[in-house]
């Protein structure tokens, strides 16, 4: 029977240890090589933390850090500009080059403060009855789509009407 444990062994990794004896206790002592990517007795390590996500190994950085929200693709190269860093596989990053990285991200609002943030200017615009806020009561489109044909997401599935024939031919 397969167990699975999470473990944190710096604050950009994540170890997971599947199968073994649960009773056996883990060994205190892991030996690192250069990559991120460390396999160890069933120990290994998956994914590496910037601004409170983790985000995937197997892609370049640039990629990577479109998986946390608030960051883009013009900011995430902006990112990789500022810091003169080369678009390298994230698990390829050495710890000092993830530290630096984390730095940088954290001058941007990103994640639970950018959706607090959109949440409050939304809640704004409806206590003060503009028609934006108006539509977004309604769940209805703000920004002058039309509402004829489209707009599913927003209005939800189609509602039959009751008593309403199609016209005969």
């Amino acid at each position: 029977m397969a167990q699975a444990l999470a473990m944190p062994v710096a604050p950009s990794l994540t170890v997971i240890y599947k199968g073994g004896n649960p009773n056996k206790p883990l060994t205190n002592a892991l030996h690192f090589s250069n990559s991120n990517s460390v396999k160890f007795r069933g120990l290994s390590i998956k994914c590496a933390r910037v601004g409170g996500v983790e985000i995937p190994n197997n892609k370049r950085v640039e990629y990577s850090l479109q998986h946390i929200h608030g960051i883009g693709r013009t900011r995430a190269r902006q990112i990789l500009v500022d810091l003169s860093m080369q678009n390298k596989i994230t698990k390829d990053l050495s710890e000092e080059e993830l530290i630096i990285i984390r730095d940088e991200v954290s001058k941007y609002m990103i994640e639970g403060d950018l959706r607090d943030f959109n949440a409050l200017n939304i809640r704004r615009l409806k206590e003060i009855q503009c028609y934006r806020g108006v539509r977004h009561n309604q769940g209805l489109p703000c920004r002058g789509q039309r509402t004829k044909n489209n707009c599913r997401t927003l209005k939800g599935k189609r509602v039959a009407i009751a008593g309403k024939k199609k016209a005969p031919r």
